[in-house]
């Protein structure tokens, strides 16, 4: 099993980028999760074809729900799951993400349907205990972040490599490389090397800007299923076995340790 989280600046394309990659993997053969860890609950709109219901919205509606309320399988058999958030204005998106993840390892969500890959698709512009929690906790065990050459992008994943590398001193997560998911600044490409190297980690892959991305978009599908013999689709793949292979096979529970 691998537990991939991946996180990045809001508006930076870590979802568009997390449902190729799932999509991708399961293309493979492989049984892919993808749970959506950002209040705005929309990681998993290209998969399932639209919003899906929340995990907190459905203990909102009720106390005692069933496992299948929360789990909705999306393009190609990905199963695909979105925390959520309160109500705007009102409680901490930071402590949904906790709620939501405890009543899913309540329910067993793993056991139950033994994923050979989780991907977590985590908002990274304030790493704070909620938005941690994928890799504070020992959920997932490689993380991976996306940016593009942007000042604010860059800077928001230097924050988040500095928190991963801190729970990698506690036998939590690890860092796998950067993700850039190009918008086109000039000097891009040494920019972002630059900035990975003063994060101690490396570029696994450069998502460049292609029109094919708003076109899926248009249609609400993926790059992978929408145009699966484009040059983007192929980066895309490309990108997800990178990632499947630079993961660590971690078998077991919900966490690493309790």
């Amino acid at each position: 099993m691998r537990r991939i989280a991946v996180y990045g600046k809001g508006g930076i394309g870590k979802s568009t980028t997390s449902a190729n990659i799932s999509t991708a993997l399961a293309d493979r053969g492989l049984k892919v999760m993808q749970i959506g860890c950002d209040p705005k609950a929309d990681s998993t709109k290209l998969l399932a074809g639209g919003r899906i219901p929340t995990v907190l919205e459905t203990m909102r509606d009720n106390p005692d729900p069933e496992l299948e309320d929360m789990i909705h399988v999306g393009e190609n058999g990905v199963l695909c799951v979105e925390c959520g958030g309160p109500k705007p204005g009102v409680g901490c998106a930071g402590r949904g993400i906790i709620a939501a993840f405890e009543k899913l390892e309540e329910l067993d969500v793993i056991d139950r349907y033994r994923p050979d890959v989780i991907v977590y698709d985590v908002l990274g512009d304030v790493v704070c205990g909620g938005f941690a929690m994928p890799i504070r906790n020992g959920y997932a065990r490689d993380v991976f972040i996306v940016t593009s050459g942007e000042m604010m992008a860059l800077y928001a994943a230097s924050n988040i490599a500095y928190a991963v590398n801190d729970f990698t001193h506690d036998g939590y997560a690890r860092l796998g490389g950067i993700i850039q998911n190009s918008r086109g600044v000039e000097d891009e490409d040494a920019l972002v090397d630059k900035a990975a190297t003063e994060m101690g980690t490396g570029v696994i892959h450069r998502v460049r800007r292609d029109p094919a991305v708003q076109r899926c978009e248009s249609r609400g599908m993926t790059v992978v299923a929408g145009e699966p013999d484009s040059e983007m689709a192929a980066s895309y793949r490309e990108l997800a076995d990178k990632i499947y292979s630079g993961s660590e096979d971690i078998s077991g529970g919900m966490r690493l340790e309790d």
